[in-house]
């Protein structure tokens, strides 16, 4: 670990010295179809500028999701959406051709990560738009409420947009979960990232041999080390951490009484859990844990810290130790959703009442890095090799992939050496199971569903897998039409390391999910196909 803060050239932010910006969510269009109503989002992906450094210091050249006609800001583009709700979104790619800063193309996919989608919808690394063009994504929104997200998913270059700014939360919300955790004010979401900073302000990618990228600037919601004025009360903070590479160790602690705050984890990437109660835990890039932080221990005129302590293999500096700050500044002004609430078993995800005996096999899924090329893979396989032959991670069992319900163990090993691999599962939500042989040595933070599990430095996870049905957006399921097939035809969907810098080069697979009746089409044919199955325009 070194404490000296030589990445970046440029001065450094004032840390604590600008408000946290509140995200605030997107006012969609009521439409409707042929099938019933559903909500339109159009929204562009716009280059813009923005001040993220200092008063002085030089601009950042960024890029964003913005209403049409309007530009972005990095808190600008939430969607909140009541389960059950068809969504169409029309993304514009209204980008240069080429980035102003890294030089690549700007074809784009927008991934919306959590969502059981269509194949055609997900986010495939190859189904790109171009500069110029829109494509419109369906998503139906059956699942229970969650914090996901959507951000941009290009082949080979998902590291270079996420980190210039296409990223933005998405919650999916029910009746339950209104009524029982903080909502307006009191439910705060925190997008945390870094950054290295060249002098004149710009962004600068360095991902060291593509090993990862950890800046020596922190920010939360586009803004470096902000603080956040709260009352005396419980909230809940929905974060997500969008770095590239890092993840972090968190804690609240007041800095009064050197104590950490009593927190508890009430939802994980997939929704609803059983309340934890932890003084600290683990978050990797991509994972959402929402917490409830009681700051009623606290006093007005109290300051609480979130600070981060880091794991293994990050590369941290003199100030990534620092997260954010709370300043209680009054008493409570209203007393709803004040206390922890224990959902239902029927407000759970499924796979939480899955037994382990139900799995009708095993895979195992090797991460491995080849030394000669610095690239990464995924059992011995990497994307060049599923675009040169439509390869499935499950090669060797052809004969027998899964189908739509299907309950089966990843087994998931990490033998790349010194590095910890954030490894996320589209379609699908998992339950982990056992971490090295054991199954209390899973965490109490990650003990709710999950679509991203953190394996460590030769770590072995095992995680229980039910693969979803990601419906046709018509509800009584017809396949025909602009939302292509139902899942009942099956489809292509992928698994990565989202480290993106990993991700890029090149641990990308993709698993096949058979029909209903066991069937597999990869043809381009396909009504799911997940780069011809609904084209940009």
């Amino acid at each position: 670990m070194s404490t000296k803060d030589w990445i970046s050239t440029s001065r450094k932010p004032a840390r604590f010295a600008r408000r946290l910006p509140m995200q605030t969510p997107l006012v969609p269009v009521p439409a409707s179809d042929e099938a019933g109503d559903y909500l339109l989002y159009e929204i562009s992906e716009q280059a813009y500028t923005g001040q993220l450094l200092d008063d002085g210091a030089g601009a950042t050249r960024l890029m964003g999701y913005a209403p049409v006609g309007a530009t972005p800001t990095f808190t600008g583009s939430l969607i909140k959406v009541d389960q059950h709700t068809r969504v169409r979104l029309r993304v514009h790619n209204d980008l240069p051709p080429v980035h102003p800063d890294f030089g690549h193309a700007m074809g784009t996919s927008v991934h919306l990560h959590g969502s059981a989608t269509l194949p055609q919808y997900d986010g495939y690394a190859d189904d790109v738009t171009q500069p110029g063009h829109y494509k419109d994504y369906w998503y139906p929104n059956h699942q229970g409420p969650r914090t996901i997200w959507y951000h941009d998913h290009a082949v080979h270059k998902t590291a270079q947009n996420i980190y210039s700014g296409l990223v933005a939360q998405y919650h999916i919300q029910n009746d339950w979960e209104k009524a029982n955790l903080p909502q307006e004010r009191y439910d705060v979401p925190l997008t945390v990232h870094d950054a290295i900073f060249a002098k004149d302000g710009s962004l600068t990618h360095m991902d060291r041999d593509h090993s990862g990228l950890y800046g020596d600037v922190i920010m939360v919601n586009g803004v470096p080390w902000p603080y956040h004025e709260v009352e005396r009360r419980f909230y809940r903070f929905r974060i997500l951490m969008g770095t590239i590479s890092r993840s972090m160790t968190l804690r609240f602690v007041n800095k009064r009484t050197r104590r950490t705050l009593p927190t508890w984890v009430v939802a994980t990437d997939g929704g609803l859990t059983v309340p934890q109660q932890v003084t600290s835990w683990r978050h990797a890039s991509a994972e959402r844990y929402e917490m409830m932080v009681d700051l009623g221990s606290c006093r007005v005129g109290d300051v609480v810290e979130l600070l981060n302590s880091s794991n293994k293999n990050n590369r941290d500096f003199k100030h990534t130790d620092k997260v954010m700050q709370l300043r209680v500044t009054s008493e409570p002004t209203d007393t709803r959703w004040n206390q922890v609430v224990t959902p239902p078993p029927e407000e759970l995800h499924p796979i939480m009442s899955v037994p382990v005996e139900a799995a009708r096999r095993t895979r195992d899924i090797d991460l491995e890095r080849d030394d000669d090329t610095n690239v990464f893979l995924l059992n011995e396989t990497s994307w060049e090799d599923v675009q040169a032959e439509s390869w499935n991670l499950f090669l060797d069992e052809r004969g027998d992939p899964p189908r739509p319900g299907d309950v089966e163990i990843w087994r998931l090993e990490n033998k790349s050496g010194g590095w910890f691999h954030p490894i996320h599962i589209h379609l699908v939500d998992f339950r982990i199971i056992d971490r090295d042989g054991g199954s209390d040595r899973v965490q109490p933070w990650e003990k709710g569903p999950k679509d991203v599990v953190y394996v460590g430095e030769g770590e072995i996870v095992e995680v229980l897998v039910q693969y979803s049905v990601a419906p046709s957006h018509y509800p009584d399921g017809r396949s025909t039409g602009p939302a292509g097939a139902g899942a009942e035809l099956g489809g292509r969907f992928m698994v990565h390391c989202h480290n993106a810098s990993h991700e890029d080069h090149d641990m990308m697979g993709q698993f096949v999910l058979a029909a209903a009746d066991g069937t597999v089409h990869l043809g381009e044919d396909h009504p799911n196909h997940p780069v011809h199955g609904a084209p940009p325009v």
